[in-house]
């Protein structure tokens, strides 16, 4: 060996003893630090409210024992006042101060409306005890006496507050201090006025479901008659000696729905009439969104067949209840009402035009209409899908959006003009998502990369940052304190030839010379990535946990997910598993081809949609995966929801063979090998018979697998120790089977 060789030699082995010292003086991640401790939790802004100026905002400061909602300047980030503190909020007859919740402000910001005392229902309905702050007179008042409210919403010019409790609709005036009961019929289980059913809050996205027209006169509101919808049941165990029983209307795939109307409410008169949207008896037909347009007078609904392909929009008569459609789309398989906010149109102050987001063109884009439905044009246009629509300053006919032009696997920010012109990106590259000011003179933005924490700023309208309100630099020390690996993005190809996006982490003392098992994370379902460019919160701190172990982590956004356009995304139209399911065992053919992995060690865990992937890819690919856990998954979708699964299914007795040909309960014959099936027992939404018919079909077919119940817990398992346990049994379920 001549000296320069041996001089190089010598020098990379010093680069290794160094590199091996520097990872040994690491530290490991724990399902504890993970789960329990605050080691990698991110810091936020909460509670932010823009005020009415648009110069100024307030935000919930818990920076001491007594929480205070605290007014800052947009433009410098100071405090300009306290609004109030918790230690001022003592009711009438108590020496204990309320906890906020959360808070609203009247339109004339005079008061306040602070919820205490929350109670979950379901995914987005809460309900609690409301209490009214005067800011001038420093007054508190309670809302309401007797039970828990729901929903409650200052009136815009703020002399009243309507409220559901008990499923009817209530009005308060705080002058008079009169409380007026709209509704008399609502009954658990059979009416309800002014909120929404299970299937609308969980599959429309909404739970509030009364509005106040702009002048205050008047109050919109669905009113759902579930006597026909058949019931689910669930046991609460509950630690009591005889289990609970828990019923609600849950209409599966094919099943009755619940029979929608829409009233409206006088004020004065205090007479309410019905909005005519079709069929008083029809079932077959959703009111996915109502909202009032800038005419006080007239309401807007958006009515949808019950295969939702059919979305046409009405515009009601608030003084008579005739309505009539002003706007119709269609689609060979289904139209999304994906607007943000709880709304499908955003109306123009001019009274003249209105604006919307739709697929029409085989992508998602803004378009501009005339108040009678014409159109005037499309905005936006290109291969890729507008994400979100955040608003529009109409002064400057300026225009705000996130949309997937750089890549599916982020978010960016832009501007645009009413006409289309003057295009410009705002935000850096990675995943962003924006809240204004009310003159949209400023925004917050919220930024992050699969491998850099939430990087929270305020930003002018041109996109320029004037000042960070949220580095994370702590948590940014924390990690880097630990062995990590970077999060790298790749594509493959599956066999019909598509392109897929996916991404890897890799043990960090990575070996190109040797063979490494593979986890893969999937989700998979309409629309929904899992290869985002953006912080991936716990799961990401896991799944580095397991790189550190030996383990290459990959996830793969099969057919189906979001950002590509309509045509990628409705493509599994009809047969929900089919194609996602192909396109993640192509990935792991593709994993098993590399030099560094042991194609007989590629495992696969997902939750819901994932769970469902998983338990597919365990059953019809068993040739390629070894192991598969699956955490709340549909097994069968004729136990699922009507909304969702007909959306993308049909019913039942319209597509059978597409819910048979792609139901896991149906291919558990060919499980051979490792399977983990978790579920909590109340879980409302993919409803724990799911693995209860998983079971007793692995059991038929002789098929060995492990089991994880978690008694009275939801779709979320969490809860006290929940996840911890959780996690710990994935994890030495992953080191003993794969």
């Amino acid at each position: 060996m001549n000296l320069a060789i041996r001089k190089n030699v010598f020098f990379i082995s010093l680069l290794t003893i160094a590199f091996t010292s520097a990872q040994a003086q690491k530290k490991d991640i724990t399902l504890k630090d993970i789960w329990q401790k605050p080691t990698f939790y991110p810091e936020y802004v909460y509670g932010l409210r823009s005020m009415n100026d648009g110069s100024h905002y307030t935000s919930l400061d818990y920076s001491t024992k007594d929480v205070a909602i605290v007014k800052y300047d947009y433009a410098t980030g100071k405090p300009i006042e306290t609004v109030v503190k918790e230690s001022q909020l003592i009711p009438k007859d108590s020496t204990k101060a309320i906890h906020i919740d959360s808070y609203q402000f009247s339109e004339d910001e005079k008061k306040i409306l602070i919820a205490t005392a929350t109670e979950h229902i379901y995914r987005h309905s809460t309900r609690e005890t409301y209490y009214v702050w005067d800011i001038a007179q420093k007054k508190l008042s309670l809302l309401s006496t007797g039970a828990k409210q729901m929903f409650a919403q200052f009136s815009p010019d703020g002399n009243e507050v309507a409220f559901m409790r008990d499923n009817n609709l209530y009005i308060k005036n705080l002058t008079t201090d009169l409380e007026t009961q709209v509704t008399t019929d609502g009954l658990f289980n059979n009416i309800i006025n002014g909120g929404t059913d299970w299937v609308y809050e969980e599959e429309f996205g909404f739970a509030r479901a009364f509005y106040w027209s702009p002048d205050s006169k008047k109050i919109a509101f669905y009113r759902f008659d579930e006597s026909k919808v058949k019931e689910f049941s669930m046991n609460e165990y509950k630690n009591q000696l005889y289990p609970s029983e828990y019923k609600f209307k849950y209409p599966k795939a094919g099943e009755t729905n619940s029979q929608v109307s829409i009233r409206v409410y006088d004020v004065a008169s205090k007479k309410t009439l019905n909005v005519d949207i079709g069929a008083v008896q029809d079932t077959d037909q959703y009111i996915p969104r109502v909202q009032w347009t800038m005419d006080p007078n007239t309401l807007s609904i958006v009515r949808m067949n019950r295969l939702q392909n059919k979305l046409e929009l009405l515009f009601a008569d608030a003084s008579t209840g005739k309505s009539k459609v002003i706007y119709t789309e269609t689609s060979k398989t289904y139209v999304d009402v994906n607007e943000e906010g709880n709304t499908y149109c955003t109306f123009l102050k001019d009274k003249k035009h209105f604006i919307l987001l739709s697929e029409k063109d085989g992508y998602n884009h803004i378009y501009l209409y005339n108040i009678d439905g014409t159109l005037v044009r499309q905005i936006t246009h290109g291969n890729w899908d507008v994400l979100a629509f955040k608003g529009i300053n109409e002064n400057t006919n300026t225009l705000y959006y996130t949309s997937s032009e750089v890549s599916p696997t982020d978010i960016e920010l832009y501007s645009i003009k009413l006409d289309g012109s003057d295009k410009k990106l705002l935000s850096p590259i990675g995943t962003n998502d924006a809240e204004f000011s009310s003159n949209f003179k400023y925004y917050i933005n919220d930024y992050s990369t699969a491998n850099t924490p939430p990087f929270i700023t305020l930003n002018n309208d041109k996109g320029k940052e004037i000042r960070v309100l949220e580095s994370n630099e702590a948590l940014k020390d924390t990690l880097a304190d630990y062995a990590l690996s970077k999060k790298q993005f790749f594509t493959l190809k599956d066999s019909a030839g598509v392109i897929l996006n996916a991404w890897m982490i890799k043990p960090i003392d990575f070996d190109s010379t040797k063979k490494y098992p593979v986890l893969m994370n999937v989700y998979g379902g309409p629309g929904i990535n899992t290869v985002n460019n953006e912080w991936g919160g716990p799961d990401y701190l896991w799944h580095e946990m397991l790189a550190e172990k030996g383990y290459i982590i990959v996830s793969v956004d099969n057919r189906g997910t979001g950002g590509r356009g309509k045509a990628f995304k409705d493509c599994t139209y009809k047969e929900l598993g089919k194609y996602e399911t192909q396109d993640q065992i192509d990935a792991a053919k593709y994993l098993g081809t590399l030099a560094y992995v042991d194609k007989t060690r590629i495992g696969i865990w997902g939750w819901s949609y994932g769970g469902y992937m998983s338990s597919l890819c365990i059953t019809k690919g068993a040739d390629y995966f070894k192991t598969a856990i699956a955490v709340a998954p549909v097994t069968n979708w004729r136990y699922y929801d009507s909304v969702y699964t007909e959306r993308y299914m049909q019913t039942p007795e319209e597509n059978p063979d597409g819910y048979d040909k792609n139901s896991p309960i149906n291919f558990v014959d060919k499980l051979r090998g490792h399977y983990l099936l978790i579920h909590g027992t109340a879980d409302d939404n993919v409803h724990f018979q799911n693995t209860i018919e998983m079971i007793a079909a692995l059991v038929n077919a002789n098929k060995q697998f492990e089991l994880a119940i978690y008694p009275d817990k939801n779709h979320g398992i969490y809860g006290g120790n929940t996840r911890l346990h959780l996690y710990t049994k994935m994890t030495d379920f992953i080191l003993n089977d794969l």
